[in-house]
């Protein structure tokens, strides 16, 4: 069994933010592999299905984003889940928008949920890394990424959402290079090769 996992704050007045598309990358997951409702449990929002030949759990934290720890370990530690078998999808400022990288480990670069997990399980976990961009000034940070995404940023959003559910059966099976190229591909091949945060000089 593997544990995906999508991090963001919960409630309405924060779906929309950009710190929140790990939780639209969940929900595109659950939507494109027939995953039943979500359900309140380990305080989280959860479902079970099958992708591949694998079950999967697919996790949205109900602890806002600084304790997403609690609700990981919770789970994991019920289901007997490795930390090999946990990825973690959430927004990554150091990535350009409509980017995406696989890493096992390493820093958390000073994400809260990251920070969370890492200090409840230990840091050798996936994480899937979806860039939003960054507002080029660290003091705008906070602001920009508890921000909605801009209306003409949705398109490059779905698109990338989608495609990491369309490809979601290669991380289960551990090919997280292959999948990493995969959504290269087909994000450039839809247009989203070069795409810049509202605002930014060409």
């Amino acid at each position: 069994m593997l544990l995906f996992v999508g991090l963001g704050n919960p409630g309405r007045q924060y779906a929309g933010n950009r710190h929140n598309i790990g939780f639209m990358a969940i929900e595109a997951i659950a939507r494109a592999h027939g995953f039943g409702l979500a359900r309140a449990k380990y305080q989280a929002l959860c479902s079970e299905g099958t992708i591949g030949n694998e079950r999967v759990i697919l996790m949205q934290p109900q602890t806002y984003m600084n304790e997403s720890g609690r609700a990981v370990g919770e789970a994991a530690r019920f289901h007997k889940i490795a930390l090999e078998h946990i990825v973690v999808f959430h927004d990554e400022l150091d990535l350009p928008p409509a980017k995406l990288r696989v890493k096992t480990g390493g820093g958390n670069a000073g994400h809260n949920g990251l920070r969370s997990i890492t200090a409840h399980m230990g840091n050798e976990y996936r994480r899937v890394r979806l860039g939003i961009g960054h507002p080029g000034d660290k003091n705008l940070v906070h602001s920009f990424v508890l921000n909605d995404f801009a209306r003409s940023e949705m398109p490059w959003v779905e698109a990338l959402c989608d495609s990491v559910a369309k490809n979601a059966p290669l991380l289960v099976k551990g090919e997280d290079a292959n999948f990493q190229n995969r959504i290269h591909l087909a994000m450039d091949g839809a247009g989203f090769k070069d795409v810049k945060i509202p605002g930014e000089k060409p």
